[in-house]
């Protein structure tokens, strides 16, 4: 079973979030995940919430669990405060969904 996450965020400083993504990648690795999907978008037609989106992912996850553990691991949320925070002026969760 996979827990996948679909992601819409706007990054707004694109070398931070490359200092994010590469911080945070061996961590989501340890957890046994990994990004499925990633798009850089040029144009939103329609939104269902707030905030604009220039970039969407997937995030996948063996389990329910590894998905949390990863998101409240004190190495990550280090490196989420250093390079996201500032990176990213909006994020959405568009989609979490449990497939095979």
């Amino acid at each position: 079973m996979t827990y996948t996450r679909v992601m819409g965020i706007y990054v707004t400083d694109e070398q931070a979030y490359s200092k994010y993504r590469e911080g945070m990648l061996p961590i989501l690795e340890s957890f046994g995940g990994s990004f499925g999907y990633d798009f850089k978008v040029s144009e939103v037609l329609k939104v269902k919430e707030e905030g604009p989106i220039n970039r969407v992912f997937t995030i996948e996850f063996p389990s329910e669990q590894s998905m949390g553990q990863f998101f409240s691991d004190p190495n990550y949320l280090s490196i989420k405060k250093a390079h996201f925070d500032g990176a990213v002026s909006s994020r959405t969760t568009l989609a979490l969904f449990e497939g095979p």
